[in-house]
C-alpha cells in the first residue's frame, strides 16, 4: 500500500502542480523541442502512474519474481488474506478499478483520437484534391482563396498548402520561409507529438498537465520549426512574415489541417512571442545544461516504474 499511495501522490504532484512549473520555466524557450519532449514526459508519466498504482496496492511490489510459479502463488496468497480481512478487500478492489479504467480510458481515448485525426485527415485531402493546385514555381499546394493561410498536412501523403492570398500578401523571400517552415514541421514528424499530446489531453483531461499538453507541446513545436526554417532564411524575414499574415487575421501554423486530432496551436500571443523569439533570440542551452535535461526527461518517464519495482529490487537483492 506505501508504494501505491507514493505513486498517487506523484500523479497529484505531476499531474496538478506540473504546469505551474512550466510556466516558471525559462529554458524550454532555449530548446523547444526538448521542453516539448519533457512536457510529454510529465504528462504521460501521470496515467502510467495511476496503472502502476493500482497493480502495486493489489499486489506489493516487493513479491514480485523472476519465478513464475512464486509470483502466482504471492497472488494467491494476497488475494487470500486481502479478502480474508474486511478492510484490506476494499482496498485491493480499488487498485483495481484505478488500474482497469484508467487503462480504459486511454484505450477509448486513443479509439477517439484516431477516428478524428482520420476525418480529418480525409477532409483536408479532399479539399485539397478539389480545390487546390500545383505552380511549377512553388513547392506547395496552392488554394485559392482570399484569406493569408499556410499549413501542413502529415499522413501518408505529406503536403504544404498555401492561400493565394498569402501569396498575394507575402514578398518572395517571406512566403520561402513560410513554406520552409511548414517544412520543417513535417520533416520534424512535429504531427506524432501533437497526436501523442492530444492522446494524453483526451485520456484525461480532468488533469490540467494532461488538459494543457496539446497547446504547451504546440507552441514549442511552433518555435522549433521556427529555429528549423532560420538555418536556411533569415529570422527577421521570417517575423516579417508572421507580422503580415497575423495583422491579416490569417494563419500560418494553427488549425486541423497541422496537426491532425490536435487543437489550434497559434493564437495572438503565440504568435508574439515567436516573432519575439525571432528577432531576439535566446542564447541556446550550453552542452552540459542541455544533458543535464535530457537526463531529466529521461528521470521524468522511468520515474513510476522505477517507484513501484524498487521494492521488489531491493526484495530481490
Amino acid at each position: 500500500m506505501t508504494v501505491g499511495g507514493t505513486l498517487i501522490l506523484y500523479a497529484m504532484v505531476v499531474g496538478f502542480a506540473g504546469p505551474a512549473g512550466f510556466r516558471r520555466a525559462v529554458w524550454p524557450l532555449r530548446a523547444p523541442r526538448l521542453g516539448a519532449a519533457a512536457v510529454l514526459a510529465a504528462a504521460w508519466s501521470v496515467p502510467v502512474a495511476l496503472i502502476l498504482a493500482g497493480v502495486t496496492i493489489a499486489l506489493p511490489a516487493s513479491a514480485l519474481s523472476t519465478d513464475l510459479g512464486q509470483l502466482i502463488g504471492a497472488c494467491l496468497a494476497r488475494l487470500r488474506a486481502a479478502y480474508g480481512t474486511p478492510g484490506a478487500a476494499g482496498v485491493i478492489t480499488a487498485g483495481q478499478v484505478l488500474s482497469v479504467a484508467t487503462a480504459a480510458r486511454i484505450a477509448w481515448a486513443a479509439g477517439r483520437v484516431a477516428r478524428r485525426r482520420r476525418r480529418q485527415g480525409r477532409r483536408h485531402q479532399l479539399l485539397v484534391r478539389l480545390v487546390g493546385h500545383r505552380r511549377p514555381d512553388l513547392p506547395a499546394m496552392v488554394l485559392d482563396c482570399p484569406g493569408a493561410v499556410a499549413y501542413s498536412i502529415a499522413g501518408r501523403h505529406p503536403a504544404v498548402v498555401v492561400s493565394s492570398g498569402a501569396i498575394d500578401l507575402l514578398t518572395e523571400p517571406q512566403l520561402g520561409a513560410v513554406l520552409a517552415h511548414e517544412n520543417a514541421h513535417l520533416l520534424a514528424r512535429h504531427h506524432r507529438w501533437q497526436v501523442t499530446a492530444a492522446l494524453a489531453a483526451a485520456a484525461m483531461p480532468i488533469v490540467p498537465m494532461l488538459r494543457e499538453a496539446p497547446a504547451r507541446v504546440g507552441r514549442l513545436l511552433e518555435m522549433d520549426a521556427d529555429e528549423l526554417a532560420a538555418d536556411h532564411h533569415e529570422p527577421r524575414v521570417l517575423a516579417s512574415a508572421l507580422v503580415a499574415v497575423t495583422s491579416a487575421g490569417g494563419s500560418t501554423a494553427g488549425g486541423a489541417p497541422i496537426r491532425p486530432a490536435a487543437t489550434p496551436t497559434s493564437t495572438g500571443a503565440d504568435a508574439a512571442a515567436r516573432i519575439h523569439r525571432l528577432l531576439c533570440p535566446p542564447d541556446q542551452l550550453p552542452r552540459r545544461r542541455r544533458t543535464l535535461m535530457r537526463a531529466a526527461v529521461v528521470a521524468v518517464t522511468v520515474a513510476p516504474l522505477a517507484l513501484a519495482t524498487a521494492p521488489a529490487l531491493v526484495a530481490l537483492h
